[in-house]
């Protein structure tokens, strides 16, 4: 995966809530075999002139903002791909007293694909919706701040995404950071372990 550290780009704004994954990626297109060609197939059932990430201002984003519980629904990868493959590094979702930005299956998918997802808190998520589509947004995932017209938003990241984010590590090559103490833990360990058990 690609690390990620800082990204400047343009802002898409999506500000709808409870976008499950059947309207990211419809079920329809889950039997391809390869983890490409989905980017033109993100919000394909939606798309057309009214719908916002169609307007002149959201061509050439690469920062989503959205409503809060963003990617509720079934856990499907695909939601995450057809993002990144749009061209989009980023989501930035609005928390709530009641809904987290993002559901638990999305968020971890998410962070297993390299896709920063930045949860804010009302006040500061509608100052992104206000600045609309085609403003620009400075991420910093090092210091934790989303620039955005002339004004910093702090963000909270738990510290181990944030780490594998910056690695551009997924679960695999997190494991594999371990790896020479994992062969050292095979060689000394020689208690017997029966095969097929």
């Amino acid at each position: 995966m690609e690390p990620f550290q800082t990204h400047t780009g343009a802002i898409a704004v999506l500000d709808a809530d409870n976008i499950d994954t059947d309207r990211i990626i419809p079920a329809r297109f889950l039997s391809m075999v390869t983890r490409s060609g989905y980017g033109d197939l993100l919000f394909k059932d939606l798309r057309g002139p009214e719908f916002p990430l169609d307007q002149p201002a959201a061509q050439g984003a690469s920062v989503l903002v959205v409503g809060t519980n963003f990617g509720c629904g079934s856990s499907r990868e695909h939601a995450v791909w057809a993002i990144q493959q749009a061209g989009f590094r980023a989501v930035i979702a609005r928390r709530t007293e009641a809904s987290s930005g993002y559901s638990d299956i999305f968020r971890q998918n998410a962070a297993n694909c390299g896709l920063l997802l930045i949860e804010l808190p009302a006040d500061a998520h509608a100052k992104l919706v206000a600045a609309g589509s085609g403003a620009m947004a400075a991420i910093d995932l090092v210091e934790q701040r989303v620039a955005v017209g002339g004004e910093e938003i702090s963000f909270d990241i738990p510290g181990a995404t944030k780490e594998a984010l910056l690695g551009g590590l997924d679960l695999i090559g997190t494991t594999l950071i371990q790896e020479q103490d994992i062969a050292d833990y095979e060689k000394a360990d020689t208690r017997f372990v029966p095969l097929g058990g």
